[in-house]
C-alpha cells in the first residue's frame, strides 16, 4: 500500500486554514478539524482527514453552514437540546457532549438531543470527551441510506455508528462502530488504494454479494448470515437520533455524495453521559474498570492470536502515528493539493513516502 506520511499538527494547521478559506468560523474549523484528527490519529482512516474536500465543498456550496450560531436548550433536569443551525456535526455535537457533562454531574443521566445537524465523521470522539471528563459516554447518529436490511435488495438505513466511552486505568476504554459491516469512506479508501473489499461487506444493486469497490451499491448490515442483529442494532441508532430527535430518517436525508450540494440535510444525534459517582462511585468505577481490564486482557488467546479490549489497537496506532506521521491515500492528497491551490495555502509537508 502506498501512501504519504504527514505530522498530525501540520495536517491540523491545513484542514483549519482550508476549512476558512471555504467559509467556515474559527470554531467550526477547529471542531471539525479536532473531530477529524481523531479518525487519522487512531486509524480510522475512512473518516480521518481523507474528509476534509468533502466538508470544504459542503460548507462552500451551502449545505452546511459554516457559521452557525449554535443554542442549547434546557428541557428536564437531565435533558436538553442542541440546535446546530445546519452547521458541521463536529460543532453541535462537542457541545451537545459538554452540556451533557454539565447536566449529568447533576442529575446523574443527562441525554443531548442535536438538531439541525450534519455528518459529524468518528462518533467515538465525543464518546471519549465524556469519558475524559471522567463520565460513562453513549454518541448515536444516523445517515443517509446506503445500508440494505438482513435478505433486503435496497438501501434503507445508514451506517449508523454507535460509539461509547468510559474512563479507566491508564487510556479509556473506546468502543467505536458502524451498524454496516464496513463504513462507506472504506468503499472509497479501498478504490484508492485499489484494494478489494473484506467478503460479506457490500452489494451491488441486486443485494448481491461484492468485493469490487467499483461494483458497489450498498452496504451489508453487520453480522454477514445474521445481519439481522446488525439491521438491529441500526435501528437502535436511527430512533434514538432520529425519531427522538425530530429529524430525517435515514431514507429522507439526502445522499452524501450529492448531486445536491445546497440543501442542509436534518440530520440528528443523541448524545448520553452517566455519572459513575451517582451510582457505585468514582473511585468504584475506575477500580472496576481495572479489574476488568486485567481480566480481559489475561484472557487465553488462540494460538498466535492476541486479546485486546475495545480502544487497544487504536492507542497503539494513535502513538505510532504520532511518530512517525498520519498516513494519507494518493486520492486524498490530489484532492487536498487542489484546496491548497484554489485557496493558495500551502500543503502539509510530507515526513516520509513509504513507511
Amino acid at each position: 500500500m502506498t501512501v504519504t506520511r504527514f505530522a498530525a499538527k501540520s495536517l491540523c494547521l491545513f484542514s483549519e486554514a482550508a476549512l476558512r478559506a471555504a467559509g467556515a468560523d474559527g470554531p467550526s474549523a477547529q471542531d471539525a478539524t479536532r473531530a477529524m484528527l481523531h479518525g487519522s490519529l487512531h486509524g480510522i482512516d475512512s473518516h480521518g482527514f481523507r474528509l476534509l474536500p468533502h466538508y470544504v465543498r459542503a460548507i462552500r456550496e451551502g449545505r452546511v453552514n459554516g457559521q452557525p450560531r449554535l443554542r442549547f436548550r434546557r428541557t428536564r433536569p437531565g435533558s436538553g437540546i442542541v440546535d446546530a443551525d445546519d452547521g458541521h456535526g463536529a460543532r453541535g455535537t462537542y457541545l451537545a457532549a459538554t452540556h451533557a457533562v454539565e447536566l449529568a454531574r447533576v442529575s446523574g443521566a443527562a441525554a443531548v438531543a442535536v438538531v439541525r445537524s450534519s455528518h459529524f465523521g468518528p462518533a467515538g470522539a465525543y464518546a471519549l470527551e465524556i469519558a475524559r471528563a471522567g463520565l460513562f459516554g453513549l454518541v448515536m447518529c444516523n445517515s443517509d441510506a446506503f445500508v440494505r436490511l438482513h435478505d433486503g435488495a435496497e438501501r434503507f438505513h445508514g451506517t449508523n455508528p454507535i460509539a461509547a466511552a468510559a474512563p479507566a486505568p491508564g487510556y479509556p476504554w473506546l468502543f467505536d462502530m458502524a451498524t454496516s459491516a464496513i463504513p462507506f469512506n472504506r468503499v472509497k479508501l479501498a478504490q484508492s488504494l485499489k484494494q478489494a473489499l473484506p467478503e460479506g461487506t457490500a452489494s451491488d444493486a441486486e443485494g448481491r454479494d461484492t468485493t469490487d469497490p467499483a461494483g458497489v451499491a450498498m452496504l451489508a448490515p453487520l453480522g454477514r448470515e445474521q445481519g439481522y442483529k446488525g439491521a438491529g442494532l441500526a435501528g437502535l441508532a436511527e430512533v434514538l437520533s432520529a425519531v427522538m430527535t425530530g429529524m430525517n430518517l435515514s431514507p429522507e436525508i439526502l445522499p452524501m455524495q450529492g448531486p445536491d450540494w445546497s440543501t442542509p440535510r436534518r440530520m440528528g444525534a443523541f448524545v448520553l453521559a452517566l455519572d459513575p459517582a451517582a451510582f457505585a462511585g468514582a473511585q468504584a468505577f475506575l477500580d472496576g474498570m481495572g479489574r476488568y481490564l486485567a481480566l480481559l486482557r489475561g484472557s487465553r488467546p488462540v494460538e498466535g492470536g492476541r486479546v485486546l479490549a475495545p480502544g487497544d489497537r487504536e492507542w497503539e496506532e494513535a502513538a505510532r502515528r504520532q511518530r512517525e506521521g498520519v498516513p494519507l491515500d494518493p486520492s486524498t492528497i490530489a484532492a487536498m493539493e487542489e484546496i491548497a491551490a484554489a485557496a493558495s495555502i500551502p500543503m502539509p509537508t510530507a515526513v516520509t513516502g513509504n513507511p
